[in-house]
């Protein structure tokens, strides 16, 4: 019998390959205006020797008709609310863009709880508490699609279909505004091992703001730089899914 929580956990955690019994977890947190299924080829890379998780954030996709949650530190809230309810085993998370730094802040919340995964991988943004003045959530709807194809993370089809943008904005719009609005204190550090990604043309982060993340842990840390902007993962998808399952592999 499904219960009302179980459907509250349907609406947030997304499972698109069925997993091992013991498989380790891989939780998966989308870019801004992203959804659970950028990560559906991660999922189908992996299951069934890891569970993969993906996130849907309200606002996109069948949760169109929610509100998104345009403060990133009450997303984090929600999300950890989540998984602290799911059973223990290895867990790792991936995030991209404004998933790296709701990645880290769910990390941190559930460590505090004793429950945090046992690595990090943050992909595509700048270290927590390095800040830049960023508006554009502000922007009208016009700017907001120039800001999307000046990162090239959306597809020129979708750019290019009025139903669809109407559809996307305001997932985007909540999300640009939850991630430029948030802030993280310079001695926030998590315990788990921590491995930073980056493209070395992003225009959204400098390799120097990338290493700053080596600030925000007390465990282990490594930087992976590779050619490409800020969805280089795209670009280098083997690469990353090779990281992707160095984290997930038994710890020797």
């Amino acid at each position: 019998m499904t219960t009302a929580v179980d459907e509250i956990a349907a609406r947030w955690l997304r499972r698109y390959h069925p997993a091992d019994a013991d498989a380790v977890r891989l939780v998966c947190f989308p870019h801004a205006g992203g959804s659970a299924s950028f990560y559906h080829p991660v999922s189908a890379r992996f299951a069934p020797t890891a569970e993969v998780i993906s996130l849907q954030y309200p606002g996109r996709q069948d949760r169109r008709k929610e509100p998104c949650v345009a403060d990133l530190g009450t997303l984090a809230d929600l999300i950890t609310e989540q998984l602290l309810a799911l059973d223990t085993r290895p867990t790792v998370f991936f995030g991209h863009s404004m998933g790296a730094a709701l990645a880290f802040e769910t990390a941190w919340r559930l460590e505090q709880k004793g429950a945090g995964p046992r690595e990090v991988l943050a992909s595509g943004r700048r270290a927590p508490s390095t800040t830049r003045a960023e508006e554009v959530h502000l922007r009208d709807d016009d700017g907001i699609v120039a800001e999307m194809k000046r990162l090239n993370g959306t597809a020129a089809g979708v750019l290019g279909d009025e139903e669809i943008l109407r559809m996307a904005l305001p997932a985007l719009r909540g999300d640009y505004r939850a991630i430029e609005t948030y802030s993280c204190p310079a001695d926030r550090r998590v315990a788990c091992d921590l491995t930073v990604l980056t493209g070395d043309a992003d225009p959204l982060t400098t390799v120097a703001e990338a290493e700053r993340w080596q600030d925000h842990t007390t465990g282990g840390y490594q930087l992976r730089t590779y050619a490409g902007g800020h969805f280089f993962l795209v670009q280098h998808l083997a690469a990353v899914q090779a990281e992707i399952a160095r984290a997930l592999a038994p710890a020797s």
